[in-house]
């Protein structure tokens, strides 16, 4: 009854929404819905339907790469930064890629929040018609990695209104929008005159799709052909399935529990490392995640740069974790539930379903901290309610599955999570020695040695309480060649996708 259910939910957005299956389209399904066209709010999709590009790439391994910029210097002072251009290209409304249209774009995306917003920008102008300067008031090292990131899309200046407000998504990509609906549905064709020339498969479709199962069906029928992100049941449901690639690779991204340490319960570090005890890591992500990826500090050692060899992992100990509470003087109450002074540990526990394993993961994490008497009531809401209550202060925890690949350095997350706070890291926590040694990593000031003491901070003070690592996951159809799953969720490879013979 429940997969007859499913099938009929899917038939009904075949109906009512894009045509699946459309002979010729290339179909993509993805959790995320499209928001507008401004790339603030959904660069992301933009970034992976090829309809905009940013002036740097990164590739698969996080390595800076030419985009619509060829090359790029720096002055010995640090201060400015100069890229070039690359020439003879257009936008899909037929006007010519110039200096002046990029420092436009970027103008823009600097006055709305996001990364660029954290840059300690003075200026950013055309010195020629294909040459663009940045000046900075302090020197800042990761600052064309911080180009590369979505929000930092380069636009036509007709995307924009007087007032600077993005009215279309009118890029330099390989393929031009020709229809969107947000916040479902965007279908695109090849654009000829792109400067890589005209990519092979003509058309293609997004469409936005919630709900983890639907997706998985969509793909199991032959109704997409390159279906984003699966839950671990379908993905071992559908390994193996005919005509269908299943893809996964490890992500720099972690699935964290953001703590309000301005919360009376929470204030203390060592109540923090208690409910970071509670955690059987490893049992979580192989009960929800289907893989070992138990996370013993915040971030995997595929970003050997910020993974700390020889840091002490996080202890699973609720025997320890219980002494511990009890020493801060909480005791248990009739229920069991901890008390302090007429205070029941009691928490409510915010995530989002955008992502299927979160509240799955959320229902272990209130059984498991229920075993040393902390009450959790799980609220499954829209994701735009975290950032939402930490600016109302209205939080008490969240789980998040955070990306720290953002840009290719997580240096950029840090700068806006952790230094001091930020909307999906540190809420009401402040470590003066941390932020000073992220923003001299940021001027180019250190190495090894500070990115280190900056992690090892963070596991002793836990501003967040780390769960689990990622892998990302995908399901894509053998009748097209070429798709790729890239870790820093930039590329799906459709310009470069073909139909197979």
């Amino acid at each position: 009854m429940f997969i007859r259910f499913l099938s009929s939910a899917a038939l009904t957005m075949t109906l009512a929404g894009p045509s699946f299956a459309t002979p010729g389209v290339l179909d993509v399904v993805a959790p995320f819905e499209i928001k507008g066209a401004d790339p603030a709010l959904s660069g992301n999709v933009f970034i992976k339907m090829d309809v905009a590009e940013t002036l740097v790439n990164s590739d698969t391994e996080g390595r800076l790469q030419p985009g619509l910029a060829t090359e790029w210097e720096v002055s010995e002072d640090g201060l400015k930064w100069s890229f070039a251009l690359r020439e003879g290209v257009v936008f899909h409304d037929g006007t010519p890629l110039t200096a002046e249209a990029a420092a436009h774009a970027l103008i823009v995306a600097q006055g709305k929040p996001g990364l660029l917003e954290t840059a300690p920008i003075t200026a950013i102008e055309a010195e020629s018609e294909h040459r663009l300067t940045i000046t900075l008031a302090e020197p800042f090292a990761p600052l064309p990695a911080f180009l590369s990131e979505y929000r930092s899309l380069i636009y036509a200046p007709s995307a924009y209104d007087a007032d600077g407000n993005v009215t279309a998504a009118v890029g330099t990509g390989a393929y031009r929008v020709t229809r969107l609906d947000p916040p479902l549905r965007l279908d695109v064709e090849a654009f000829a005159a792109h400067w890589q020339g005209e990519a092979a498969i003509r058309q293609a479709s997004y469409q936005a799709v919630g709900r983890a199962e639907t997706r998985a069906l969509l793909a199991e029928s032959g109704d997409a052909d390159y279906v984003f992100n699966l839950d671990p049941a379908s993905m071992a449901r559908l390994t193996g399935a005919e005509g269908l690639e299943v893809m996964s690779v490890p992500t720099p991204r972690s699935l964290l529990i953001k703590v309000n340490a301005g919360h009376p319960a929470l204030a203390q570090p060592e109540a923090r490392a208690a409910v970071s005890m509670a955690i059987d890591r490893e049992g979580l992500a192989l009960a929800i995640l289907r893989y070992p990826a138990g996370a013993d500090q915040i971030l995997p050692p595929s970003l050997p740069d910020w993974h700390v060899e020889g840091l002490a992992p996080l202890p699973y100990d609720p025997e320890a974790a219980r002494r511990q509470l009890a020493d801060l003087g909480w005791t248990p109450g009739p229920d069991g539930i901890l008390m302090r002074d007429e205070e029941r540990f009691a928490l409510t526990l915010t995530t989002y379903p955008d992502r299927p394993e979160l509240p799955l993961s959320a229902a272990v994490l209130q059984q498991m901290l229920a075993e040393i008497g902390v009450e959790i009531t799980i609220d499954s809401t829209n994701s735009s309610e975290i950032p939402a209550r930490h600016g109302d202060g209205s939080l008490d925890l969240a789980l998040v599955a955070r990306n720290f690949a953002l840009v290719p350095d997580p240096i950029g997350t840090f700068l806006t999570d952790y230094a001091p706070t930020g909307d999906w890291g540190a809420m009401n926590w402040e470590n003066e020695e941390f932020s000073t040694l992220i923003r001299g990593l940021a001027r180019g000031e250190g190495g090894q040695a500070e990115r280190d003491r900056a992690v090892t901070i963070l596991q002793t003070d836990l501003p967040v309480i780390p769960v689990a690592w990622y892998q990302q996951t995908a399901a894509v159809s053998k009748g097209v060649i070429g798709a790729v799953l890239d870790p820093y969720e930039r590329s799906i490879g459709l310009k470069d996708m073909r139909w197979a013979e």
